[in-house]
């Protein structure tokens, strides 16, 4: 049986995948440091592996006899994590896992990255990949860790490794324990959400990721990144779709572009004083936005196929419910 290691497995991507590559006849190791909650990985078989992103030594051991790596640890709730923190993890925690899988031989790396890489896409039109970073680091600093990462991942194709990269949009679905993109569902259910704002975003099921990612193990072309992303909704219709869901009223106020600039002053000068938000200015500013992306490339060549919007918000709150979330 062909192994395959996963870091981030104790994150929503990581545990789906863990699903995924099983029900698929490899072995998924999961990569786990000794703290790390399991509750994302409950009812799943897997073998576990102690290590870090941050100590090559711990990767270089879990790598030994593994054909596969799919490298998904990341910071990725960037509006509540130490920035020097989140740029060590993403992108010098990818250069430890690279090294070590050129160090181990290991036949192939899937990176788990971000459409965020791509900067953002000009108003009501979808980006691809060959999107160039637009933004200023400092506005963006999230995405601009992922687009470091993704260099150097370049670095040791250019060197010889065998890696793809794959840029997943906005995930949603079972198993998103520390709500990166599921609190919509839970602020939806428990509360309503009464506004909406003018921008829209692209969302994908994290069971559609999770085939992309297994279909790139062995589909995707070499040094080569795939958009992954299902529906480009308009924030009012996500809202609304959810609120269906869920059982609540739809949102029926808009906020207008410049009260949302505002909300994002103020947030950043609230957390210059080290207070912490459930959310940042970079947040705010963003929904303002059209974050729409185009996936034909992960379509065409690794299989891509996705579920609409309506079903997935279904299946991630039928699986909050399960757990007593809400």
């Amino acid at each position: 049986m062909q192994k395959i290691l996963i870091t981030g497995a104790t994150g929503c991507v990581g545990a789906n995948l863990v699903e995924t590559v099983t029900e698929a006849g490899l072995q998924a190791i999961a990569l786990r440091r000794k703290n790390s909650s399991l509750r994302a990985l409950e009812g799943l078989k897997y073998q576990e592996t102690f290590g870090d992103v941050s100590d090559y030594e711990s990767l270089v051991t879990a790598m030994r006899g593994v054909e596969y790596v799919c490298h998904a640890a990341a910071v990725a709730d960037y509006w509540r994590a130490d920035m020097h923190k989140m740029f060590e993890v993403n992108v010098e925690g990818t250069r430890n896992v690279m090294r070590a899988a050129q160090a181990t031989g290991v036949r192939r790396v899937v990176f788990v990255s971000s459409v965020a890489s791509l900067g953002q896409p000009e108003f009501g039109k979808s980006a691809d990949e060959n999107s160039v970073f637009n933004l200023p680091s400092e506005r963006w600093q999230y995405g601009y860790s992922k687009l470091l990462a993704e260099q150097v991942v370049q670095e040791f194709v250019v060197a010889g490794l065998d890696a793809v990269i794959v840029n997943p949009a906005v995930v949603i679905g079972p198993r998103d324990v520390n709500l990166i993109s599921g609190s919509i569902i839970i602020e939806e259910t428990k509360f309503g959400v009464p506004v909406y704002p003018p921008g829209g975003v692209c969302v994908i099921d994290v069971a559609d990721v999770c085939a992309a990612i297994k279909g790139a193990i062995s589909l995707g072309r070499t040094g080569h990144r795939y958009v992954l992303g299902g529906d480009n909704l308009w924030y009012r219709d996500l809202i609304a779709q959810t609120a269906q869901v869920v059982g609540r009223q739809p949102a029926r106020i808009p906020i207008s572009r410049g009260m949302l600039y505002g909300l994002a002053r103020l947030m950043d000068a609230t957390r210059s004083l080290g207070l912490k938000l459930p959310a940042n200015g970079d947040q705010m500013r963003f929904t303002a936005e059209t974050l729409w992306f185009d996936s034909a490339k992960a379509r065409r060549e690794l299989g891509l196929s996705t579920r609409p919007y309506r079903e997935t918000a279904q299946r991630a709150f039928e699986w909050y419910k399960m757990k007593g979330y809400i």
